[in-house]
């Protein structure tokens, strides 16, 4: 059991140091945060959606928007498509599971807007529609997926694919950019100086 323990932590440092080994993952997810932080000084939003483990993602995400990753600040605008069972289970009952994200989309969003959908595979039916519902909407579209990046890849005018097929390690290193990616929209919506506050140890 211990060599099982060094095996899976090995298999997930040798995932993050891929990730870190390339750059277009590191551009992307600046120009994502430079576009979200701009969407929100104009009064818009993200919006994100993911699937189990990406749906417990998307809610972390954007708890971090709105109430703080390191340091006090403003609240940011951000919603999770994933955390209300009313919604949820009314539109799975009446127009079916695929079209959870789609519907909240056409309700909540609007141009301008971000949506950032999560998926290891890059194949979850309702993020793919959810993605041409934001297409059509004139929302910037981002999909955080895994292996070859699956259908998301080419409905996202912004995709951080992670060089792995391995799900838990997938995961492991979405969460770890969705903390930096929030930490690139603080510091291009609140500037420099920013930067230079106490951090928080919370939680």
């Amino acid at each position: 059991m211990k060599e099982l323990v060094k095996k899976q932590l090995a298999q997930s440092i040798a995932t993050m140091q891929a990730v870190l080994a390339d750059e277009h993952i590191a551009d992307t997810l600046v120009s994502v945060g430079k576009l979200t932080a701009d969407a929100m000084k104009s009064g818009n939003k993200l919006l994100v959606a993911g699937n189990g483990g990406s749906a417990a993602d998307a809610q972390h995400l954007v708890a971090e928007f709105v109430v703080r990753l390191t340091v006090n600040r403003p609240a940011l605008r951000a919603i999770a498509l994933t955390t209300d069972s009313s919604i949820l289970t009314a539109t799975g009952n009446d127009f079916g599971y695929d079209r959870l994200f789609e519907r909240q989309i056409e309700a909540l969003g609007q141009s301008g807007d971000v949506f950032l959908g999560i998926s290891t595979s890059g194949n979850s039916p309702n993020i793919v529609k959810a993605l041409h519902q934001a297409q059509k909407m004139g929302i910037t579209t981002v999909g955080f997926s895994g292996n070859d990046g699956g259908q998301m890849r080419c409905l996202c005018n912004y995709n951080v694919v992670i060089p792995s097929a391995v799900t838990m390690n997938i995961q492991e290193s979405h969460l770890a950019l969705e903390h930096i990616f929030c930490m690139i929209v603080e510091r291009f919506t609140f500037g420099e100086d920013f930067e230079n506050k106490p951090q928080i140890l919370s939680e």
